[in-house]
Order: structure tokens, then C-alpha cells, then sequence
């Protein structure tokens, strides 16, 4: 017959080993999370995000393992699927990539239609892997509008992108660089914003309706899927007095 100590010893293994066999075969749990683009600014309501339809709403998302998972655990390290739906049908949503890893980020882009003018929209994030899924939801007020700052945008931001080309040409960013633009926080006056995406870069521009020498522009860049936020930004002290752009510190909020 078995001992008290053997039976004892075979209880702790088998328990040992179920424990092992249930982590490596449990999929590894991971949190999601969203943040807007732009952020944002300070004196505005961190929980409204407004947009004007036709327009981009640009939303970054990251995925995080649950730190103290085993080694090797089903799904450690592996990419999360990630997916966006609007419960209104009233805006078009595009996810890219759709399918990311820790370190990586993916855009989430919502374009509300013209039917969703004075409504609220809400979006569904979704992030899937080996059977777990996460959800976040984020709610945008759609407000009328168009955009007229473009023209103007486009102007400003050839400004900056020219003296890049020339002074920090590592940036890869020229006068060829195609661009998509947006306009962003609608409510916000004085100070306008404008959003301009090309493949590898997002410029956040903002600058000052004042007249001279208060007019500036503040120009923030940001390297798209590896950034949260920008790593670069410049400014032109007054646009009608063609300053030339120099480089200032990121703020907090940016």
C-alpha cells in the first residue's frame, strides 16, 4: 500500500501539473485600450468628442498582456484582431491594421454621414484573441458644420513641411508627401485645428486667428501605428510675417 507521504507527494504533483496544463491552455487575458486624436485641449471637456460630418474621428488603439502571465501561455505576445462597428449606421468605420500586437497601434477612423447631423454616435471597439474579447465604447456628438479651413490648413502646413524637408530631412517627410486632411475639435474658436494623415505621419496643426504678430502656428507630428502621441513639434511665431518654423517642446496634452 501506498504511504500517507507517497499519496501526499502524487496529490501535489497532480495539482502541480493541472495548474501548469490549465495556464498554458487558458488564452492570455489582455486589456484594450482607445484614446482620441487629437487630444483633448485644455478648457474643453475631456468627455465629448465633437465632429462635423464628412469629416475623419480618429481613435488610437493599443492592446497590453496581463502582466505576471507564464511564459509561452496560449495567445502571450500574439496579435489581437481588432474590429469597430457604429449602432447607428450613420457613419462609415474602417479599422487599420486589423490586427495588432503590444507596441503597436491601430486607427480606428469613424466618418459620420450627413444623416447624423445633431445626433450621437456609438462606436464599439472590439479586440479579439483565441476566444477572449474586450470592448470599448467611445460616443461622438455630430454637429453641423463643413469644412472651410482646408484651403488654408493646406497652406500653413506647406510652410512647415518645406523647412522640414530642408532641415530634418531624416523625417522623410517632403514636399511630395501626399496628405488627407480633416478638421477637429469644430467647437473650439480663436484657435483653429486641422488633422492632416499621410502614410507614416499625422500632423496636428493649430494656429492662432489673430492678427500680427500674434498669429501663430504650432505644427505637432506624430509617426502613425508606433506613436500615442507626438514626438516632434514646431512653430511659426507669425504667418503673415513669414517667420520661419523652429522646433518647441510637446506639451502635456498634445
Amino acid at each position: 500500500m501506498l504511504s500517507r507521504r507517497t499519496i501526499t507527494v502524487v496529490i501535489v504533483v497532480v495539482a502541480v501539473a493541472s495548474l501548469f496544463v490549465w495556464r498554458y491552455a487558458t488564452p492570455t487575458p489582455f486589456r484594450l485600450l482607445v484614446t482620441r486624436r487629437p487630444a483633448s485641449p485644455p478648457g474643453t471637456d475631456e468627455a465629448d468628442v465633437m465632429a462635423v460630418a464628412e469629416q475623419r474621428c480618429v481613435f488610437l488603439v493599443v492592446i497590453e498582456d496581463e502582466e505576471n502571465w507564464l511564459q509561452g501561455s496560449k495567445g502571450l505576445g500574439e496579435p489581437v484582431d481588432i474590429s469597430a462597428t457604429s449602432a447607428e449606421k450613420m457613419a462609415s468605420v474602417t479599422v487599420y491594421p486589423q490586427s495588432i500586437e503590444a507596441g503597436r497601434i491601430a486607427d480606428v477612423t469613424v466618418v459620420p454621414s450627413q444623416a447624423s447631423i445633431n445626433e450621437t454616435l456609438h462606436i464599439t471597439i472590439t479586440g479579439a484573441r483565441h476566444g477572449l474579447v474586450q470592448t470599448e465604447k467611445v460616443a461622438i456628438k455630430v454637429i453641423p458644420g463643413e469644412d472651410t479651413l482646408g484651403f488654408y490648413a493646406a497652406k500653413t502646413r506647406d510652410k512647415f513641411i518645406s523647412w522640414l524637408a530642408e532641415n530634418h530631412s531624416e523625417l522623410g517627410i517632403t514636399n511630395g508627401t501626399k496628405w488627407t486632411g480633416t478638421i477637429v475639435n469644430p467647437r473650439i474658436l480663436v484657435v483653429m485645428h486641422y488633422i492632416f494623415f499621410s502614410d507614416e505621419w499625422e500632423i496636428y496643426l493649430t494656429w492662432h486667428v489673430m492678427i500680427p504678430p500674434h498669429d501663430w502656428a504650432r505644427m505637432y507630428l506624430r509617426r502613425r501605428f508606433a506613436e500615442l502621441r507626438p514626438s516632434y513639434a514646431f512653430e511659426i511665431s507669425s504667418v503673415s510675417a513669414q517667420s520661419e518654423p523652429y522646433a518647441i517642446a510637446v506639451p502635456d496634452w498634445a
